[in-house]
């Protein structure tokens, strides 16, 4: 059981800040501190100094605990990061490079020599990275994610990884194994990799020297976690087969949860693996609310909302690219965003920017059909775009499906029901959060809306064919599943 008179820590190392969340086992919010972070951009080039993460998570942890009740007790925490994020350690853990993000592109021939050798990576994942960074700082060296590097601080030994962590790294979540054969043929050096360890397994506990710098208590247990996908999962309680939750931040990621692993060949869709050995299939599109800001900066989102909802649909149609490139729900390297059409004013563009994001999510839903993926369960928005109510309603219009919002949506909370969850150990996942997952909004389509968007989405879908990009079967089954049943993708 879990217990109930403790408050449980979660910690989310995001690309803009660091987030702590203290809760208590029912979902009520007892503090919450974060602090920011910088990073370096430059072309496909993304990194930051890992040190930060550090400093900026002993600020966030005072300050979420600063407001806790005297003498509560702390059960245990957990961390997650940013999903293929890593860097180059030293035997005792310390940092010897800095930190390639989660989205740096510099290791696009390595994760073709990866593909070569049978292993279905992307360019951005987090083993092409690890060929790299060898190359440019040799062998001798341990690699870590993430987190590895904040647990390590936390517990003072350099903890084995979390298997979700480690899936972009090579990890074979059905085998639980390292593809060794692969890997030799990569050239991987010996003692490269780390141990791995399912989410939930107890890495270790506070030790005297963080609980001075973080104010965490000497003695709290420290859990493994999950990638910042996987634990806004957690955190919108989408964990029973068939339920899947929609990320829409500065671009858009879709988690489902499903008793088998849904196969892709093409690997645009893949499978965590939650810590009860059922699957997490998903993917990440680079379509997303990023694309707003690229074009409008200065734009109250408020007021264009309220102005966009003249425009149901817009004249333009969008496929709002955040960067160049696409990955889920087709994979195209060389993709880049576009508009067909002339929006007659901003307010018009916005508009269909908005509704370009709620018709490539459709279309994610529509790929995930494809696959033979369940969808039978409640879908949930979460993520920053989810505080925009005209967006949850225009989203919930265009996908002809009812979608719910929590209250919380951090992933923070998500590695705070996974902590809880994990020093109990008894039970399962989906029960702890849904104790602490509190629905805020119950969104329903309206359906004369859903139809007035079959025709601007089958527009994308055609245009998105011709240039190549989606596949014409996919394209083909889009089509089909709207002139058969346009209100449910």
């Amino acid at each position: 059981m879990v217990d109930e008179g403790a408050g449980w820590l979660g910690v989310d190392l995001g690309t803009q800040s660091v987030r702590v969340l203290l809760v208590t086992a029912d979902g009520t919010v007892l503090g919450s501190g974060s602090a920011p972070l910088a990073g370096r951009r430059e072309g496909v080039r993304h990194e930051q100094d890992p040190e930060r993460w550090w400093e900026a998570l002993c600020t966030a942890s005072r300050a979420a605990l600063g407001s806790a009740p005297p003498g509560l007790p702390i059960g245990g925490l957990a961390v997650c990061g940013t999903s293929g994020t890593v860097l180059l350690t030293d035997g005792s853990g310390r940092p010897v490079s800095p930190a390639l993000m989660y989205d740096d592109g510099r290791a696009a021939s390595e994760a073709a020599r990866a593909r070569d050798a049978g292993l279905a990576v992307q360019d951005t994942w987090a083993l092409p990275k690890a060929l790299w960074l060898v190359g440019e700082y040799g062998p001798g060296l341990r690699l870590a994610h993430q987190p590895d590097l904040i647990v390590t601080r936390l517990t003072g030994e350099p903890p084995p990884a979390d298997s979700s962590h480690a899936l972009k790294t090579g990890y074979d979540l059905r085998r639980e194994a390292w593809p060794e054969a692969a890997l030799a043929q990569l050239g991987v050096p010996d003692r490269l990799l780390p141990d791995v360890v399912r989410p939930g397994t107890r890495l270790g506990e506070i030790c005297a020297q963080a609980a001075e710098a973080t104010g965490i208590p000497a003695g709290t247990p420290v859990l493994a976690g999950m990638t910042d996908g996987c634990a806004a999962q957690i955190a919108s309680g989408a964990l029973r087969p068939g339920s899947w939750n929609s990320v829409l931040g500065t671009t858009l990621v879709l988690k489902g949860a499903a008793r088998d692993p849904v196969r892709d060949p093409t690997g645009v869709v893949y499978n965590h693996r939650a810590p009860d050995g059922t699957w997490l299939p998903g993917g990440a599109s680079s379509v997303g609310a990023g694309a707003l800001a690229a074009h409008f900066p200065e734009a109250d989102p408020a007021v264009m909302d309220e102005r966009a909802a003249a425009f149901e649909p817009s004249r333009a149609v969008a496929y709002p690219l955040v960067s160049p490139g696409e990955r889920f729900p087709f994979r195209a390297p060389e993709a880049t965003g576009f508009v067909l059409g002339d929006p007659g004013d901003d307010a018009e563009l916005w508009a269909a920017l908005l509704q370009g994001v709620g018709f490539a999510e459709r279309l994610c839903l529509d790929y995930l059909h494809h696959l033979g993926a369940p969808l039978d369960g409640p879908l949930t928005f979460t993520g920053g775009g989810a505080r925009s109510p005209y967006w949850n309603q225009l989203r919930t219009d265009i996908l002809g499906r009812p979608a719910r919002v929590p209250e919380q949506t951090e992933p923070a909370l998500g590695m705070a029901a996974l902590a809880a969850y994990g020093v109990s150990g008894a039970g399962a996942l989906a029960d702890v959060a849904e104790r602490m997952v509190r629905v805020r909004t119950v969104l329903e389509p309206r359906a004369e809306r859903t139809a007035r968007f079959s025709e601007p989405y089958a527009r994308l879908v055609d245009a998105l064919e011709e240039r190549g990009w989606l596949p014409a079967a996919v394209a083909h089954d889009a089509r089909t599943r709207l002139h058969l049943d346009p209100g449910k993708p």
